[in-house]
């Protein structure tokens, strides 16, 4: 019998109240809800356990344990709420481009979503990090800038390829690229193999982990830098200063619980 995801756990998860029916204000809703209360992280990269990406043990992991993840499993995850309640989705693969120059090609080790509604194609990603998207946007060519509740975000195309990118300060930036390629199971396997183990991966030397806030505010956790962000793009970083610190930190301002003494191997 194919995976079904118990929606009314998942609602309890990212604490949505509202309407189930497959349109965009309710993509918005849970969009939104859901980077704010299951965050990005590559904890378990670091204690060396296996990233699974069977439906079933993602729903395990993410909501059931109220765990977080990264892209495979924040972004397969929404794919299988979405489906189940009705919206036209597909997984599409693409390259991140963060802090990256154009003349750089990265491996393709990245997942968002299309979700179409009304014959209108719109772009969802719940699983890029620190910058994960806060609303869906059109998914067109143009260069739009489109707000979210979070930073401004603009589609473009140059030499046949697109490029997500994103408003930070009076820049913008390239998030990631991407062709339109749909990228089933088999696929993120790979990408998730190379992500996860690959000796080259960053997920393997640094600790990552970030939720987005009310207020446009996000929080991030790179190693033992914990960062505030502000709508202004104002941005307030303290050094955690012990293990015990970088756990309570977890705790607190991420919903994440690990045993006293653990420790992350980076």
């Amino acid at each position: 019998m194919p995976f079904q995801p118990d929606l009314n756990a998942y609602f309890a998860r990212i604490g949505y109240n509202g309407p189930r029916d497959p349109t965009l204000e309710v993509l918005n809703a849970i969009a939104l809800a859901h980077v704010q209360s299951i965050p990005f992280e590559n904890l378990d990269v670091l204690l060396r356990r296996p990233i699974r990406l069977e439906p079933e043990a993602i729903f395990e992991k993410l909501v059931r344990n109220r765990r977080g993840g990264y892209c495979f499993e924040q972004n397969g995850l929404l794919l299988e709420i979405l489906g189940t309640m009705g919206f036209q989705v597909a997984p599409l693969s693409a390259r991140v481009r963060w802090q990256r120059p154009r003349d750089f090609t990265p491996p393709r080790t990245h997942v968002f979503l299309r979700t179409t509604i009304n014959g209108e194609d719109w772009l969802v990603d719940v699983g890029v990090g620190g910058l994960s998207l806060t609303s869906a946007i059109r998914l067109e060519e143009s260069g739009l800038v489109q707000e979210t509740p979070h930073e401004p975000r603009r589609i473009q195309r140059q030499d046949g390829r697109l490029f997500h990118q994103v408003l930070l300060g009076e820049e913008w930036c390239d998030l990631y690229e991407f062709t339109l390629e749909e990228m089933p199971l088999i696929d993120r396997e790979l990408g998730n193999w190379y992500t996860s183990a690959h000796p080259e991966s960053h997920f393997r030397d640094r600790l990552i982990v970030a939720r987005a806030a009310p207020e446009a505010v996000r929080l991030t956790l790179q190693n033992d830098d914990f960062t505030i962000r502000g709508r202004d793009g104002s941005a307030d970083t303290r050094k955690l200063s012990s293990p015990e610190e970088l756990l309570e930190v977890l705790s607190t301002n991420f919903g994440l619980h690990f045993p006293a003494g653990t420790r992350f191997l980076t």
